[in-house]
């Protein structure tokens, strides 16, 4: 049986969409989001009375998105393991984003920082494509500043088609740490350009991330941790989500070390 589109969510601005996601908070999802019922949305000024500039909501917003995934990536405790290989130990425990679970992939990836993270930066967006196979399209819809981006990610169908393609729109926001560490960060924005299309079921990704970190006294090693946590929305039994997300990190870490192995970048 062919999965539907619950709904045709209505098109926001993007400053509009940040206000809402500022106002409800953690673990509370826009309302208009989370039920697919139209409506006009409630406004909010700043101080003076004019709203703010969107891209600097842009940057705010992904700003606390970054501390969000350091969070994450320091908070060692309630983390369960789901799937464990080689190349990767997939973990999760319950979000606070949203009715779902938080899911955290860590693995070594053998090749030097700069290169591993030639194949996951976001501005190089035609690579990506070439190796992921759960990737279908990538597109920088927007590029806000050199670090700042507004993404279009396409799925392909999975389970046996018992998951229909998907399409996420991000805000993406690229981090570099003192120790040498890259990251990228990202969550789910209303991109008016950009609005929900016929074929896809328009997916969420609440506050997402990938660090790439050197290893110490092994330069041609790298640690990648990622977090997903991913509302697909659509009409999916539970234990297809539950099942889905662990084989699908695992096959991510694997794609990426046969990639940095073959592809000359």
């Amino acid at each position: 049986m062919e999965e539907t589109d619950p709904s045709i969510l209505p098109s926001k601005t993007l400053d509009q969409l940040i206000s809402l996601q500022q106002l409800s908070g953690p673990g509370i999802r826009p309302a208009y989001l989370a039920t697919g019922v139209s409506g006009h949305l409630p406004t909010r000024t700043a101080p003076g009375g004019s709203f703010p500039e969107p891209k600097a909501q842009a940057a705010e917003l992904s700003a606390t998105v970054a501390e969000k995934i350091l969070l994450y990536r320091k908070d060692e405790s309630g983390w369960k393991t789901c799937r464990s290989s080689n190349e990767v130990t997939v973990s999760w425990r319950p979000s606070s984003e949203f009715p779902g679970n938080l899911y955290k992939g860590d693995g070594i990836i053998y090749d030097t920082l700069d290169r591993v993270w030639k194949f996951l930066d976001p501005a190089r967006n035609a690579l990506r494509i070439k190796w992921d196979q759960n990737v279908k399209d990538f597109q920088v819809l927007e590029v806000i500043k050199d670090d700042l981006f507004i993404t279009r990610t396409i799925t392909p169908s999975a389970a046996m088609k018992l998951i229909s393609p998907r399409d996420f729109v991000d805000l993406v926001l690229v981090k570099r740490y003192n120790d040498g560490a890259i990251a990228s960060n990202a969550t789910y924005v209303e991109y008016p350009p950009c609005p929900p299309q016929s074929g896809y079921v328009r997916g969420f990704n609440h506050p997402c991330g990938c660090f790439c970190e050197p290893v110490p006294g092994e330069p041609n090693k790298t640690r990648v941790v990622s977090f997903f946590q991913t509302d697909l929305s659509g009409y999916l039994p539970q234990t297809v989500v539950e099942s889905f997300f662990p084989h699908s990190m695992a096959e991510f870490y694997n794609n990426l070390q046969k990639a940095v192995k073959k592809l000359q970048v």
